[in-house]
Formats: C-alpha cells, structure tokens, sequence
C-alpha cells in the first residue's frame, strides 16, 4: 500500500546520466511487484512459459536492470525479511483485495471484458517464496548485490542509504522517507516510456531530498512519522479516516509534538476533530517506524556477472535467446571499454 503523502511531497525530474557510477539499493519486494503488476499481457495476464509459471518479473529484472547497469549504475537489491506483527491488518486487507479482484477478473472473462481483466488481473499479484528465490538468483548471475534484511527491506535500504558510499534508496512508496533515507529515487526501473491517449511520453527518474522535504514542508523528523501515521501506513492502513496529507500537515504543524498532536485528536481538542477517530496504537506504530529492525554491520558484495548462468535460468523459462544473447553483448561491449579506460 505504501504511504500515501505524494500530493505534498517536493521532487525533481533528473536524468539517467545524473545517476552515473552511483550504488542505488532498491527496495526488492516493491521493484519485484512492479513488474508483476505492470508487465502483462493486454488482458492483463502476467508473462508466462508454456507450462504456466509467471514470468513477468524475471523479465522486469533482467531487462530493466540491464538498462541501469549500461548506464553504470550499481545495483543492491534488499529483500524483507519478517514482517513486524502491527503488519498483519494489512495483509488481512491486501488479501480480501486481492480476493474481490479475483472475482471481479473471472466476471470480466465472462463478460469478455478485455478492459476490465486487464484492471483486475493486476490486483491479483502474489509474490512467493519461488519467486523470490528465482529473483535472487539471476540478480546475482547478473553482477547485483543481494542483501537479506532481518524486517522491512526499505527501512534496511534507507538505512545503507545513510552511509557515504550509497546513493539513495530506489523505491515507488514514500515511506523511505519516515525510516531516514536521505534520497529516494523514484520512476528507476520503470518502463522508460508510457503510452498515452495522445501517444507515448518519456519517463525519468524523481528525486526527493529528505532535506528539502523538511524544509518545503517546514517539519522535522518526528512530525514526518506522525504525518505518516495520521495518513495511514502499512502498519495502521488508512490512517485515520478524513484526514489527507493537507489536513494532517496543517494539525501536525499546529501541535508541533507527537504528544500534542495525538492527545488533541482524542480528547477532540478542536469542534472538528469530533468526526476524526484513532482506532490504533499510535505509539507502537512510532517506535515500530523510528527503531525498526535492520542489521547495521552488513557487508555488500557484488558478485561477478555470470552470462553462462542468465542464460540457465531465462532460457529455462522460454525466454528468447536472441534477445537474450544480444542484452549480454552489450554488457561484454560496456566491459571492454571499461578496461580500455583503465588502461589509459
């Protein structure tokens, strides 16, 4: 679901040649539901092989990321691990979502609503343990670091992404920004033009500076946890009912400290906070956001590209070996004059 704050969020359109020679660590499991969502047929069906079993994301990670390593960026993949116990409405949520979409989708096969399959089929995305297991594997064949996170793999990434070495945090959710990441990078690995009633357009990368956040939205840290709790996060899904990221900037903004801000909603401080109610633990969900579990001594290695093993693993799936074997020679070619420059 992610944060949903974006309206009132400062970012800047920047090129793939600003992000040259940077490390990026990418939030895997939100990278990975992308190209499942998006990457389908035209009724709305993911990519498959001949036997059944989804190809979508193996395409999404091969293609897209062999886009970004031309450009010579470097790449750290970070997977969740468990999921804190305050996640579990949202995944009883996701489910009866996922389970109406289902529905809706098997109604619009009968109905031959090609539209409407296409709708509901990408609501219906699961990500397994197969998956991801095939995921890990051709990142690593292609050169990518892989880092196990022991919880939220974007409270992991935004935590890398505070050290000198790390670019910024690649991922489409906002909520980077509540665990500290100092950039977040959104738009890195999608489909590079989007088509349009009127044609097709460009897509670039945004930029947002947590900085900048801070000082276009004249807040600090706590008070952007607490925006995030009042709009609603994976941990509390909605939020509190009513308020949008406007409303509850102009209360944060007001009260200034989370205990203010929380006590004037439920003793309905103000005659309109009488329709706003708190149906969750705000402070758990603070200490949950401000001190989340990551592993802070991890060690990044980046394996060497494997070609014989990309191969192995997408020619198993049926995927084109022309296509394949053409991706591949350039990557040789962006070697070779890699070598070439060190030699001079």
């Amino acid at each position: 679901m992610g944060l949903q704050i974006g309206e009132i969020i400062p970012k800047k359109e920047i090129s793939f040649l600003d992000l040259k020679g940077k490390t990026i660590a990418v939030d895997a499991f939100n990278a990975i539901y992308q190209f499942l969502t998006t990457i389908r047929q035209p009724d709305g069906t993911p990519l498959k092989d001949s036997i059944g079993n989804t190809t979508s994301h193996l395409s999404g990670l091969f293609y897209r990321n062999i886009n970004l390593i031309l450009e010579s960026i470097k790449l750290i993949y970070v997977f969740d691990g468990e999921a804190p116990k305050l996640k579990e409405k949202t995944h009883e949520t996701r489910k009866e979502l996922k389970q109406q979409a289902k529905e809706k989708y098997e109604k619009a096969v009968k109905e031959e609503d090609i539209e409407a399959m296409g709708k509901y089929a990408r609501a219906d995305v699961y990500l397994d343990e197969q998956k991801i297991r095939e995921s890990k594997l051709l990142l690593e064949a292609m050169g990518i670091a892989i880092i196990q996170a022991p919880g939220e793999g974007e409270a992991q990434a935004s935590q890398l992404a505070q050290k000198s070495n790390i670019y910024a945090v690649a991922s489409q959710d906002y909520d980077c920004l509540m665990f500290k990441a100092p950039l977040l990078i959104q738009n890195l690995s999608l489909s590079r033009r989007r088509k349009t009633p009127t044609g097709y357009v460009e897509i670039y990368p945004q930029l947002i500076e947590l900085k900048n956040v801070f000082k276009e939205l004249d807040i600090n840290q706590e008070q952007l946890i607490c925006l995030g709790i009042l709009c609603g996060t994976d941990y509390n899904p909605g939020g509190i009912k009513g308020l949008g990221p406007k409303k509850s900037l102009k209360i944060i903004k007001e009260f200034k400290t989370k205990e203010k801000i929380f006590k004037a909603l439920e003793i309905k401080e103000k005659p309109e906070f009488e329709k706003y109610e708190i149906n969750f633990e705000w402070k758990k969900i603070y200490e949950e956001i401000k001190n989340p579990n990551i592993n802070k001594k991890i060690k990044i290695d980046f394996p060497k590209i494997n070609p014989e093993r990309i191969k192995d693993i997408l020619l198993k799936y049926e995927f084109s070996e022309k296509r394949i074997d053409d991706q591949l020679a350039k990557l040789e070619d962006l070697k070779k004059r890699a070598a070439q420059k060190t030699l001079f």
